[in-house]
């Protein structure tokens, strides 16, 4: 992504993400610098790759994330030939959205 964007503060922003600790650092951090819309869309985004990751069907997707299919061919498009982002985080994390560890 770095040859993508021609400006030398994209390392500074990667670096301030990779600085965060807690996941209440990674809220603050992020209401901070995004909007909600700018949020809600990257959030759906990785809502869109764990439910193709867990083999849901374009028309499941729609009606469960609320998404267009473009959204959801943009994101297969990466899982599938992109960079591998989406793979490494998601063979990370938990996917479980009951998962209440939310850090106070």
């Amino acid at each position: 992504m770095s040859d993508k964007i021609n400006d030398p503060y994209i390392n500074v922003f990667y670096d301030a993400i990779l600085s965060l600790k807690t996941r209440k650092e990674c809220e603050k951090f992020f209401d901070d610098i995004c909007t909600i819309a700018e949020i809600k869309s990257l959030v759906q985004r990785m809502q869109v790759a764990v439910l193709l990751n867990e083999g849901k069907t374009y028309s499941e997707i729609t009606g469960e994330a609320n998404v267009s299919t473009a959204t959801i061919s943009r994101v297969n498009r990466c899982l599938e030939y992109g960079s591998d982002g989406y793979k490494t985080v998601l063979s990370r994390i938990s996917t479980n959205i009951n998962d209440d560890e939310v850090e106070k």
